[in-house]
């Protein structure tokens, strides 16, 4: 599927929005700027830390330092890792009038938790992935909101307020021509994500599309399911969309275990929800 040029033209601004880490996709890159990487804010390097030492990410000793934490966790996790607290951080100044970044990092960090508990119900070993992936599940809604607000606003009126219970990347393809999913994927490109990051975000809504990770973006599809039944205390499959209950077979996930996992994933996301705070 190719990037529809309105895109590539979103994206092309985003240097110019944020102070991003470029962090090369292989290990002796991600171990040299690691190491030369200098934090523009103190809290930016204790997040970083909060977020490796916490229950979400799973690390059985602590770490006092970023060289620490790349000789516990390896240099390609922790390289992860810094580019999903970057990325926070870069986005933390951009205004926008149609979402606190309060809520939005909530439903995110619902995500990432609800992908590790999903992650480790099915005894996967990209669990530290799929928490990044569902941290970032819908960072193209940040810069679709700032670049083009109005069209923003009318997506978000027409998936609230229609009568015909729109989801919201389809109110965005119908407004906009393109999906905040799109947007992310490229972002994520943009900035030399990982492959798998990247199509986790850009097909998170559509996993059976997926090229080369489809069981890693149902696990994100998933989670972002959990994630929102979570946010309400809801239990019920009826709650959600039957659009979305046919991708539950490419994991596996079946609505017997929607209890227990929306449980598991309040009772995670309790222990971690001040993490990405500032």
């Amino acid at each position: 599927m190719s990037v529809p040029i309105a895109v590539t033209e979103l994206i092309k601004g985003v240097d110019n929005l944020v102070s991003f880490l470029d962090v090369a996709d292989h290990d002796d890159g991600a171990r040299a700027h690691i190491k030369q990487h200098r934090f523009e804010a103190l809290h930016d390097l204790a997040r970083l830390l909060r977020v490796a030492n916490s229950s979400a990410y799973g690390l059985s000793s602590k770490v006092d330092s970023v060289v620490r934490a790349a000789s516990v966790i390896g240099t390609a996790r922790l390289r992860d890792l810094v580019l999903a607290t970057s990325t926070v951080s870069a986005f933390e100044g951009i205004p926008n009038t149609l979402v606190t970044m309060d809520n939005f990092w909530r439903h995110s960090l619902y995500c990432a938790v609800a992908a590790r508990v999903l992650a480790e119900r099915f005894h996967k070993r990209s669990a530290d992935t799929l928490f990044i992936a569902g941290l970032l599940h819908d960072i193209g809604q940040l810069l679709i909101f700032n670049q083009r607000p109005q069209q923003a606003k009318e997506a978000l009126l027409k998936a609230l307020d229609g009568s015909d219970d729109l989801p919201m990347h389809e109110a965005e393809r119908a407004v906009l021509g393109f999906d905040h999913a799109q947007v992310g994927g490229e972002l994520l490109r943009h900035w030399n994500f990982p492959d798998v990051l990247a199509e986790c975000v850009e097909f998170h809504h559509a996993p059976k599309q997926a090229k080369k990770f489809p069981e890693e973006v149902a696990f994100i599809d998933v989670a972002n399911t959990i994630a929102a039944l979570a946010e309400v205390a809801s239990v019920e499959a009826e709650d959600v969309p039957a659009s979305q209950r046919d991708d539950w077979a490419i994991i596996g996930f079946t609505a017997d275990m929607i209890v227990p996992t929306v449980h598991a994933t309040r009772e995670k996301f309790d222990e971690v929800k001040d993490l990405f705070k500032t």
